[in-house]
């Protein structure tokens, strides 16, 4: 199939290369993310969808038919996001909507799904909520929850001798949710371990000062952040200035993440635990062939979002593939235990939860030759870090 097109965004609207209109029987995803609230993450991400556009065109679409991606900024506003949801859905014609970053946007975006009928299939938010307290019949995520990175977390914090523990985490959905799941994992591991303090600074508007000078007054062993973006350079400068990491344990969710560690440079912490992506160590068939095709297209090296980005789009148009149709409860059936590939080996899409079993890389920070980098780092398989389905059963509402 020579023509390839890709919905960008533009003023809210889409266009193909070489504005070609689309046609009546292309099949559509509507995309809504954070594009202009959060670029250092959308920007990878948006590359990494429009590469899986491309190829999967190039290679015949779906079914035949054309693949196009009618992309939406919701602002990281949920409101917004819902509008942009509902204009997807009515005046688009689209045949699922995907994407989203923060949780509080994605359990909207979730609730529409839920309310309209409509099959959503989340990218970024890790709030545990999406996919059990509020999860529901059209509703399925892709990365690695907070329960799943905390369990990673956990189980690495509980090696460690410190005992008194402290949190640092944005004060909003995601962020509460990754600290109540990883106390609760730690503690059960570590019952002997005690929490003495805690910090809540709003998303994107930390002062970082007040905030290193109340959990430094609790004298921690360790710290857990949760912290990321910009919120994440602040906390590190303002800590290693006032030595709140020195001679202590930390541990934190993303911060492996090129997005968040690369801006530090030489001021990447040392030795935290963390999650992360560590695309320079990774030799694998799959993550060589991703990797290729993405420096090829942009002369860049892929971040995290650019393989959920790439990733995301490749696992609906499994769905799409497997449906046979556009129809809502079809694409749930086909996507209620499909299994796909991803950069990082094969993932499956739980029947019981919407999860998907992507894993993701555990290790430490370290700099090297001015930079922050992931060292010791291992992939760990999501699918062995949840909990038993008879567990889940209670997790989730009756449908």
């Amino acid at each position: 199939m020579k023509r390839v097109l890709i919905a960008a965004l533009l003023g809210g609207t889409f266009f193909g290369s070489g504005l070609a209109p689309t046609r009546a029987d292309d099949i559509k995803i509507g995309e809504i993310n954070s594009y202009s609230a959060l670029p250092g993450f959308t920007e990878p991400y948006r590359k990494g969808w429009q590469l899986a556009v491309e190829e999967i065109n190039a290679a015949g679409g779906i079914n035949g038919k054309t693949l196009v991606v009618v992309s939406k900024d919701d602002a990281g506003k949920p409101a917004e996001a819902v509008t942009a949801a509902n204009e997807l859905v009515s005046s688009e014609g689209v045949a699922m909507l995907a994407g989203g970053f923060f949780s509080n946007i994605g359990l909207a975006l979730a609730d529409f799904a839920k309310q309209k009928k409509v099959f959503y299939f989340a990218g970024e938010p890790l709030t545990d909520a999406m996919v059990w307290a509020h999860g529901n019949h059209y509703t399925f995520r892709l990365r690695p929850s907070n329960y799943m990175q905390a369990a990673m977390l956990a189980e690495e914090a509980a090696k460690l001798p410190a005992k008194r523990w402290a949190t640092i985490a944005p004060n909003y959905e995601y962020g509460q949710s990754a600290v109540a799941v990883f106390k609760n994992l730690l503690s059960a591991k570590r019952p002997d371990i005690e929490w003495v303090g805690e910090q809540w600074p709003t998303q994107g508007k930390i002062d970082a000062g007040p905030v290193v000078a109340a959990i430094a007054a609790t004298q921690p062993d360790a710290i857990l952040n949760v912290e990321f973006g910009p919120d994440l350079v602040k906390l590190v400068r303002e800590g290693n200035t006032r030595g709140l990491f020195k001679d202590r344990a930390v541990v934190s969710f993303l911060t492996g993440e090129p997005e968040y560690l690369e801006p530090l440079k030489d001021e990447a912490p040392q030795g935290w635990i963390v999650t992360g992506y560590p695309w320079y160590g990774i030799h694998t068939p799959a993550h060589d062939a991703f990797l290729k095709a993405y420096e090829a297209k942009y002369n860049d090296h892929p971040r995290l979002g650019s393989v959920v980005g790439y990733t995301l789009i490749k696992a609906a148009a499994e769905v799409l593939r497997k449906a046979g149709s556009t129809d809502t409860d079809k694409l749930v059936g086909a996507a209620e235990g499909l299994s796909f590939p991803t950069p990082f080996g094969n993932a499956t899409l739980r029947a019981i939860d919407h999860q998907a079993t992507l894993g993701a890389f555990v290790g430490k920070t370290a700099v090297q030759d001015g930079k922050g980098v992931m060292v010791d780092f291992a992939y760990r398989d999501g699918a062995k870090y949840l909990p038993p389905d008879s567990e889940v059963k209670t997790f989730r509402p009756a449908e």
